[in-house]
């Protein structure tokens, strides 16, 4: 089969328009960035052949010419998380209402993986990025310093003066949360942790002692719990290990909404009372919080507004001069409750 205008066998390129249009490269070039430059006539004729043969100039070529893209990158800790999947949707809602797209990836908590993932980011040239590393010295962001491409942290605070950030009161969440099940009475609580690593479960478990020293209670009442990951089967394995434990907790806060479903699933199996036997919190509010089978209590982070803030700091960076001073915006968490914490007395 020989190829002809129209046929898709093979793209259609630039010279193939110029041929069909009877102009030059040059010209078509400028029909598609700068038509000014053409007479209307020829603009038109152009775009006639441009139609017909179904052109499509190549983005990447473009971005080659002009050294950046319409791109911003996005690293997520674990996009099985409905939560990043919040923060995700808001910072493309955002970028997208500046005429940008997100490019999309998950760094799954490894580190390898984060730093592959940085480095296809300076590969393709994007125009910023929003970064959520998986751990907090972030030493793998230098190959975005190297490269010019600025970033904001999401779900982090920014050491210093680097870079802007997004990021909750975790404190104030770790506390609300074990405040909450001390005023129901429990004085021997669990807390789930994921990896100390990670700055947020070390920020909740500050705030959970702080809301002992508030109810005059001894930082012994909250047992701590390291898990290695923040997802629903190590929530099971937490949960078991809850089981083994004599006498066991009466109140559990989970770091992630996730490992509390986890243990939901595995008391419910073991016949375990939740509430009543054991109260279980969570945190991120994400929607299968609401629908399980308890109704979970979980402290809310706005993940969407969240995400959209952080694209918008960046935007503005990329937008702006020498003289761009780095903000860090925090939002303040908020207690859901709902019956897997409420004790019938």
């Amino acid at each position: 089969m020989t190829d002809r205008p129209g046929n898709r066998s093979r793209g259609v390129s630039i010279k193939d328009v110029a041929r069909a249009a009877d102009v030059s490269v040059a010209t078509v070039s400028n029909a598609l960035n700068h038509p000014e430059l053409l007479s209307a006539d020829t603009h038109a004729r152009v775009m006639r052949a441009v139609e017909k043969l179904g052109y499509v100039r190549s983005e990447s070529a473009r971005q080659l010419r002009a050294g950046q893209s319409r791109m911003l990158g996005l690293l997520a800790l674990d996009m099985r998380n409905p939560f990043f999947g919040g923060m995700a949707h808001g910072a493309e809602q955002a970028a997208r209402a500046d005429g940008l797209g997100v490019m999309l990836c998950d760094s799954s908590q490894d580190l390898a993986a984060e730093e592959f993932y940085l480095g296809l980011f300076a590969e393709q040239r994007v125009r910023g990025a929003l970064v959520t590393p998986t751990d907090s010295s972030a030493t793998s962001l230098s190959v975005l310093r190297r490269h010019g491409i600025p970033y904001v942290f999401l779900d982090r605070v920014a050491s210093g003066d680097e870079a802007c950030s997004v990021s909750v009161d975790d404190v104030t969440g770790g506390r609300l949360a074990v405040g909450h099940l001390l005023e129901q009475g429990h004085r021997d609580i669990a807390y789930l942790s994921g990896p100390m690593s990670l700055p947020q479960c070390r920020d909740r478990r500050t705030g959970a002692l702080q809301a002992c020293d508030e109810a005059g209670v001894d930082h012994d009442t909250v047992t701590v719990v390291e898990a290695e990951r923040l997802d629903v089967e190590a929530g099971r394995d937490a949960g078991s290990r809850l089981l083994g434990r004599s006498p066991r907790p009466t109140g559990v806060f989970c770091a992630n909404d996730l490992i509390a479903l986890g243990v939901l699933q595995t008391l419910v199996a073991a016949g375990v009372a939740v509430p009543d036997d054991i109260a279980l919190v969570g945190y991120d509010d994400i929607d299968f919080a609401a629908a399980a089978a308890v109704p979970l209590t979980s402290v809310r982070q706005p993940a969407a507004q969240m995400g959209a803030t952080a694209t918008e700091l960046l935007v503005r960076e990329i937008a702006g001069d020498e003289q761009h001073v780095h903000e860090n915006v925090e939002f303040a968490p908020e207690l859901v409750v709902r019956r897997s914490s409420i004790t019938r007395h």
